[in-house]
C-alpha cells in the first residue's frame, strides 16, 4: 500500500518535479514540494502525521528531528526516512534524476522483511582486564565501582604495586588463549611466576626475606635478580603461594567481558567478537574502550543471520574434505569443521552478519537470512522497474554498506559531482553478501551494470571473494556474448575516487527485464538468470567456460581406471553422482554438481577429474553415463552379483597369492557371496593368510 509522501527541495538546491514524482510512483494525488520542510513549512508535516497514515519523509539530514515530533505527536502509522538529496538531488545530473528518485521513494513503499530468529546475549558485568599491571591496575581502580573486575597481570618490564586494599581479584600469568562472545568468554593462560597472587595474602614475608631484593609489592619475583635461595619459600610458611616446582600451571577464567590492553591483540579478527576490546597501550584508545563496556551490561539480541541446510552441504563425506569456502571466507572464525558429522557448525553469537559465507557457498547450504536474498531481490525489481517505467535508461545498481559507504556517497554529493543519474545507490548489510545469484539475478531483471562499492576496509578475504564471483560472472556474459563491463569493484577511500570511477565507468545497455523473482535458493535462481541470458544471446550457446575454483562444471572419468566401485556416488552430497539400479553404470546430472572435489578426492583409483565450465543444454538437467560395464554372473549358480571390471581386477591382484594357488580357490572369487561360502565348506582345504611361499 502507498505511503504518504512528503519531498522537499532542501531551499531549492534540488529540481524536482512533484508531477512526474506523481506519474513515476502512480500516486492518486501530486505531492506538494516543500521548501523548507524542516523549518518554514513544517506545518505541512504536522498535518500529514494528523492524517494518521503511514509517512514517506524524503530527508535523511532531519530524521532526527522529524522522529521527535512524531513521537510527541503520538503518531498512529509507521514513519520512514528516504535519502533523495545525496543519492540523487545533488548531482551534476540532477535535472535528469527524476526517474532515479521515483525508484528510491517506491522502496519506501515495499513491506517489512518477515522477522527471523533471534540470538540472545547476557552479560552480567564480570570484567576481565589483561594487560601490564601498571595500566591494568589503573583501569580496574576505575571500573570496580560499576563492573565485577578481575585482572589477569601479564609478564613484563613494567613494575606496579598492588592495591592495599583487595577489592577484585589479581592474577598473573602469560596468556595463551581467548575464546568466546559476550557473556562467554572463556580466558586460558599459563601461570610463569613462582608466586600464585590468587594464594598470596600480601603479608610482606617473602620481600623482607628476599636476600637479593627480587620480589617487590607487586608480588612477584623478577627471575633475573633470583638466586634461588628459596629464603622466600620458608618464609610463605603454609600459605604455599611460592612454589618453584609448580606442575599445574595452566589456568583458565570464565568472564563476560574482555579489555585486553596487551600491545598485540589476543584476539588477531577484523571483527572481533562482541564484548571484546583491545584498545593497545594508547591511553586515549584505552578510555574510549572503557567507555563502551556499561553499554554491554544486559540482556541483548540480534538477527540469526544465516539458515544452514546440512544435507545439501558438500563440506566432507566419510572424514574427507571438500569444499571449505565459507570456512576460509569467515573473518570472525564463527564456522569450523565437523569433518566427522560431514558438516560445518556456525556459533551464532559470533556471527556478525556479513554474509560472506552465503556468497561463496557453492551449494547453498549456507543461506544468508538476514535480509533474505528475496528481500533484497523484491528491492532491486522494484527500483529497476519504477525507474523504467520513469524513462530512466541504463540502469547501473550501485551497492554499498549502511556506514562507511553511505557517509563516501553523501560526501561525495557535498562536495563534488555526486552519482551520475543512471547509478542507484542501495544499501546493503555488508558488500561481502553479493554472490554470484544477486550479480546475474539483477542483470536479468534489466540492470545494465553491478556495482559494488569498497571503502577498502573489508578483510581482504572478503574482497577477493567478490572479485571471483565477479569474475564468474563475467565470463558468463562474456561467453554468452552479452558484452562485457557489467560487474565491478569500486576501491574508494575518499570522495575523489568515487566520483572519477562512478563517471568514467562503461555504460552498456540493459537487457530486456526478466519477470521472475530471485529466490532464497541460490541454484534455483542462477537456473532461472542462466535462461533468461541465454534468450537474450546473440547467439544460442551449448555451453561457457568458466575459471578454476567456478561452482559448476563436469566430471570426467577415466574409464580405463574406473572399476566401477561407485565409491564416488556415496560421496556425492549434491546427487550428481548416480548409479543405475539394474546395471552396473555411473551416471552424472552436471547440473547439479557443485565442484567441491569430493568424488575425485574419494576415488580409489584416482580415474576422475573436474572440469569448470556451465553447460546450458538440455543435457545439463539429465543423467548422462559416465561409464559402464558387463554384469559378471556367479559361476557356481548364474547369479549377477558383480561387473565384469572389478572381478578382473581382484583376479589379477590376487592371482599371484599364496593364498590361491588352488584353481579352486581362484575360482571362488568369481562366485556370489552365498556360493563362496557352499563351496569353501565341500572342500576346506585352502590355505590361510599365514601361508606363505620360500620358507626355508
Amino acid at each position: 500500500m502507498a505511503k504518504d509522501k512528503l519531498i522537499c527541495n532542501c531551499n531549492g538546491t534540488m529540481p524536482l518535479d512533484g508531477k512526474a514524482l506523481a506519474r513515476a510512483l502512480k500516486l492518486g494525488a501530486v505531492p506538494n514540494v516543500n521548501t523548507e520542510l524542516c523549518r518554514r513549512h513544517l506545518a505541512s508535516f504536522e498535518a500529514a502525521v494528523k492524517n494518521g497514515n503511514d509517512l514517506v519523509v524524503a530527508c535523511t539530514q532531519e530524521a532526527p528531528l522529524f522522529a521527535e515530533l512524531y513521537g510527541e505527536m503520538k503518531g498512529s502509522g509507521g514513519i520512514q526516512f528516504v535519502n533523495i538529496r545525496e543519492a540523487a538531488g545533488w548531482s551534476a545530473e540532477a535535472a535528469r534524476a527524476t526517474p532515479k528518485i521515483a525508484a528510491l521513494l517506491a522502496l519506501a513503499d515495499l513491506p517489512e522483511p518477515e522477522p527471523v530468529p533471534v540470538v540472545s546475549y547476557q552479560s552480567g558485568g564480570s570484567l576481565l582486564i589483561i594487560g601490564p599491571g601498571a595500566a591494568a591496575l589503573q583501569w580496574a581502580d576505575r571500573l570496580s565501582e560499576q563492573l565485577a573486575v578481575s585482572v589477569l597481570v601479564t609478564e613484563g618490564a613494567d613494575r606496579h604495586e598492588l592495591p592495599s586494599v583487595r577489592r577484585y581479584p589479581v592474577l598473573s600469568g602469560k596468556p595463551s588463549a581467548v575464546a568466546g562472545y559476550l557473556g562467554a568468554f572463556e580466558v586460558e593462560w599459563e601461570q610463569v611466576n613462582p608466586i600464585d597472587l590468587d594464594i598470596c595474602t600480601r603479608c610482606n614475608a617473602c620481600i623482607h626475606a628476599c636476600p637479593e631484593q627480587a620480589i617487590d609489592f607487586s608480588y612477584q619475583i623478577d627471575l633475573d635478580k633470583c638466586k634461588a635461595h628459596r629464603q622466600c619459600v620458608k618464609a610463605c610458611g603454609a600459605i604455599g603461594a611460592v612454589d618453584f616446582e609448580r606442575k599445574e600451571t595452566h589456568r583458565s577464567e570464565r568472564c563476560d567481558m574482555v579489555l585486553d590492553l596487551s600491545r598485540e591483540p589476543l584476539i588477531k579478527l577484523p571483527q572481533p567478537p562482541q564484548g571484546y576490546f583491545a584498545p593497545g597501550r594508547d591511553p586515549l584508545e584505552q578510555a574510549l574502550a572503557a567507555q563502551q563496556l556499561m553499554k554491554f551490561v544486559g540482556e541483548f539480541e540480534k538477527p540469526k543471520y544465516f539458515e544452514y541446510k546440512e544435507k545439501i552441504c558438500a563440506h566432507g563425506r566419510s572424514e574427507i574434505t571438500g569444499c571449505t569456502r565459507c570456512i576460509d571466507v569467515c573473518s570472525t572464525r564463527a564456522i569450523s569443521s565437523e569433518l566427522a558429522e560431514n558438516r560445518v557448525k556456525v556459533e551464532p553469537h559470533l556471527c556478525m552478519g556479513c554474509g560472506g559465507c552465503a556468497t561463496v557457498c557453492p551449494s547453498g547450504a549456507m543461506i544468508y537470512a538476514y535480509p533474505r536474498v528475496s528481500d533484497l531481490g523484491a528491492r532491486i525489481k522494484t527500483v529497476l522497474q519504477v525507474y523504467r517505467e520513469a524513462g530512466g535508461e541504463g540502469a547501473c545498481l550501485l551497492f554499498h554498506n549502511t556506514t562507511d559507504g553511505r557517509e563516501l556517497i553523501a560526501r561525495l554529493a557535498r562536495r563534488g559531482k555526486g552519482l551520475p543519474a543512471h547509478v542507484i545507490p542501495l544499501e546493503v548489510f555488508h558488500i561481502a553478501s553479493l554472490g554470484l545469484d544477486l550479480m546475474l539475478g539483477s542483470v536479468a531483471l534489466g540492470a545494465a551494470q553491478f556495482i559494488v562499492l569498497s571503502s577498502g576496509l573489508e578483510p581482504a578475504e572478503y574482497r577477493g571473494a567478490l572479485e571471483q564471483q565477479m569474475g564468474w560472472a563475467q565470463e558468463i556474459m562474456a561467453g554468452l556474448g552479452l558484452g562485457d563491463g557489467r560487474f565491478r569493484l569500486i576501491e574508494a577511500g575518499n570522495p575523489a575516487a568515487l566520483e572519477q570511477a562512478v563517471w568514467a565507468g562503461e555504460k552498456p545497455h540493459a537487457l530486456t527485464p526478466a519477470t521472475f523473482n530471485l529466490s532464497n535458493e541460490k541454484r534455483t535462481t542462477l537456473d532461472f538468470a542462466f535462461e533468461h541470458l541465454l534468450r537474450q544471446a546473440p547467439a544460442r550457446k551449448e555451453q561457457v567456460a568458466l575459471s578454476a575454483g567456478a561452482p559448476y562444471g563436469a566430471v570426467e572419468v577415466d574409464r580405463q581406471k574406473c572399476t566401477l566401485c561407485l565409491a564416488c556416488v556415496g560421496a556425492c552430497p549434491e546427487g550428481a553422482l548416480i548409479d543405475a539400479k539394474d546395471k552396473p553404470q555411473l551416471k552424472f546430472i552436471e547440473r547439479n554438481c557443485v565442484q567441491c572435489g569430493l568424488c575425485e578426492k574419494t576415488c580409489p583409483e584416482d580415474a576422475i577429474a573436474l572440469k569448470p565450465r556451465l553447460l546450458l543444454a538440455a543435457e545439463a538437467t539429465q543423467a548422462v553415463v559416465l561409464n559402464e560395464d558387463r554384469i559378471f554372473a556367479c559361476v557356481r549358480c548364474g547369479k549377477p552379483f558383480a561387473n565384469q571390471r572389478i572381478i578382473d581386477n581382484m583376479l589379477g591382484k590376487l592371482g599371484s597369492h599364496s593364498m590361491f594357488r588352488d584353481p579352486a580357490a581362484l575360482r571362488r572369487l568369481q562366485m556370489c557371496q552365498d556360493c563362496r561360502v557352499v563351496d569353501l565348506f565341500e572342500k576346506g582345504n585352502d590355505g590361510t593368510i599365514f601361508d606363505t611361499t620360500g620358507k626355508g
